[in-house]
């Protein structure tokens, strides 16, 4: 039997979900209307599975969320609203939650998200699934943003302005000419930058300072 707990500043909306929420491996085991309460209902009633709503007076679905994410024990969280902008998508997710629905969810996808969630899955609504990914996607080209940036913070300045100079596809001799130095020069610099950034070509360097972007290190 799946232990579920409803939370929502409504009772209409309590009174709908356990209306939907009667299988028979699903158990509606209590009710709360704000977030304080719902984190006072799971100590009392270990659900296994809590509808969240987001938006509800005093202490809201999302720091519900990030409390009972601080139990022991806690429960899986399926966070529901009327409002599934990027925003609060995100902000459900990163709070904790195993599951996002929008309240306009049929039915069947309710109890699937209960079960899924019980069963220790994720349950996503497309929208907020195809949310998700494209943040994980943009995470991680920060994180390798991020990691461009620090790799070129070992460079000097001369090496840094040489590989800026590359990146901008400048060949050995107009660098030599930009920096009034010789090209052998700009071959011993861009060597030694290889050799730190540990790349083998001019391209894996451009490829670093593109991925460093505007935030490539000042050395001035």
């Amino acid at each position: 039997m799946i232990r579920v707990l409803v939370v929502d500043d409504d009772p209409m909306v309590r009174l709908l979900l356990r209306t939907i929420l009667r299988p028979d491996d699903i158990e509606v085991v209590a009710e709360a209307g704000d977030g304080d309460e719902a984190v006072t209902q799971t100590q009392a009633h270990h659900p296994d599975v809590v509808l969240m709503d987001l938006r509800m007076p005093r202490v809201d679905g999302i720091r519900a969320t990030e409390l009972l994410r601080a139990l022991p024990t806690p429960p899986g969280v399926i966070a529901m609203t009327s409002f599934d902008t990027e925003s609060v998508i995100l902000d459900a997710v990163r709070a904790g939650a195993d599951g996002f629905l929008a309240k306009d969810s049929s039915p069947d996808q309710i109890v699937a998200a209960v079960r899924d969630v019980a069963a220790g899955e994720g349950a996503l609504s497309p929208r907020a699934a195809r949310t998700v990914m494209e943040q994980v996607s943009t995470d991680r080209a920060a994180a390798a943003s991020r990691d461009a940036q620090e790799r070129l913070r070992v460079l000097t300045e001369r090496e840094n302005d040489v590989a800026l100079a590359v990146a901008a596809g400048r060949s050995n001799g107009e660098i030599a000419r930009e920096l009034f130095v010789s090209e052998a020069t700009v071959k011993t610099h861009l060597a030694r930058a290889m050799e730190k950034l540990g790349v083998a070509g001019r391209v894996q360097v451009a490829m670093l300072v593109a991925l460093a972007g505007s935030a490539v290190p000042d050395h001035g």
